[in-house]
C-alpha cells in the first residue's frame, strides 16, 4: 500500500513536470525568447491559492509587485516621447488607461493567459471568482519575470507587442481627452439635441471583440468609431462626430 502511494505521489509529480514544461514552451513562443530560468516562470504564474511548499513554493505576488513597476517605467517612457506637447496630468491619466486592471485583463485575454495560471479549479469554478484580477496580476508578474530572466530590452517588447501597440490601435489613448463631454458641451451651444451612441456592430471572438459605435444627434450620424471596449468605440465616435460638426459651421 505504501508503495502504490509512492507510485500515485510519482506520477502527480510527473505530471505536474510535463503541464509546466509545456507551459513554458508556450510562454516562450509568447516572449519570442528562450527561458532560462524556468522556476521563475512557475513562481510568476502561480497564484496563492494552490502554494503548497511543495511543487508550487511561493505565489506569484512579489513578481506581480516588479512587474507593476516595469510597466509603468516602459509605458511612461513611450508616452513621453509620443506626446512631446502634453502635460504630466495628460500623460498620468493616458498612463493610468494602459496599466490599469481593464487594460492589463484585456492584455491577458489576447495571450490565453488564464489557461496558463496554475490555480485550484474550485475557485475557476465559482461564479464570483474574480478573474479580472487574478489574470491582470497574473500579467504583472509575467512581466517582472521576464525583466529578471532576460532583461528590460526583451520585457519592453513583450510590453509593447501586448499592451502600447494594442492600446494605440484600440484608440484607448483618446479615452483620456473625454470628447463625449466636449460633444456634449458643442451641441448644447449649437442648441442641438444631446448626442446618443449606437452599437451597430460586434465582430470577432469574445476574448477579442471590437465594437462600432455611431454617435447621432438626432436622426443624424457624424461620427462612426471603433474599439475593443464600448467606452473607446463612443469616445472615438465622438471625437470624430466634433471634429465633423465643427467643420460644417466653420464654413457658415
Amino acid at each position: 500500500m505504501f508503495l502504490r502511494l509512492l507510485r500515485r505521489i510519482a506520477r502527480l509529480f510527473d505530471t505536474h513536470e510535463k503541464i509546466a514544461k509545456e507551459r513554458i514552451r508556450i510562454l516562450e513562443r509568447l516572449i519570442l525568447n528562450k527561458i532560462q530560468d524556468t522556476e521563475l516562470f512557475i513562481e510568476a504564474l502561480t497564484h496563492r491559492s494552490l502554494v503548497d511548499g511543495r511543487k508550487f513554493k511561493t505565489s506569484n505576488e512579489r513578481l506581480e509587485f516588479l512587474g507593476d513597476a516595469v510597466l509603468g517605467l516602459v509605458v511612461t517612457r513611450e508616452l513621453y516621447f509620443k506626446f512631446p506637447d502634453k502635460d504630466e496630468g495628460f500623460l498620468t491619466k493616458i498612463r493610468a488607461n494602459f496599466v490599469n486592471k481593464n487594460a492589463l485583463y484585456d492584455a491577458g485575454q489576447r495571450i490565453n493567459l488564464l489557461d496558463l495560471i496554475f490555480i485550484q479549479n474550485e475557485l475557476l469554478a465559482n461564479e464570483n471568482f474574480g478573474k479580472k484580477t487574478v489574470v491582470a496580476d497574473a500579467f504583472e508578474a509575467l512581466v517582472g519575470a521576464i525583466y529578471l530572466d532576460a532583461g528590460l530590452e526583451t520585457a519592453t517588447k513583450f510590453i509593447h507587442n501586448n499592451v502600447i501597440n494594442p492600446n494605440f490601435e484600440n484608440r484607448l489613448h483618446l479615452v483620456d481627452d473625454n470628447y463625449k463631454s466636449q460633444l456634449l458641451e458643442f451641441a448644447q451651444a449649437l442648441k442641438r439635441e444631446i448626442p446618443r451612441y449606437f452599437v451597430i456592430k460586434e465582430e470577432g471572438p469574445e476574448q477579442d471583440r471590437v465594437f462600432t459605435i455611431e454617435a447621432r444627434i438626432g436622426i443624424d450620424t457624424y461620427g462612426v468609431g471603433k474599439g475593443k471596449n464600448k467606452k473607446a468605440a463612443e469616445q472615438e465616435a465622438a471625437h470624430l462626430a466634433l471634429e465633423t460638426l465643427k467643420k460644417i459651421y466653420s464654413t457658415q
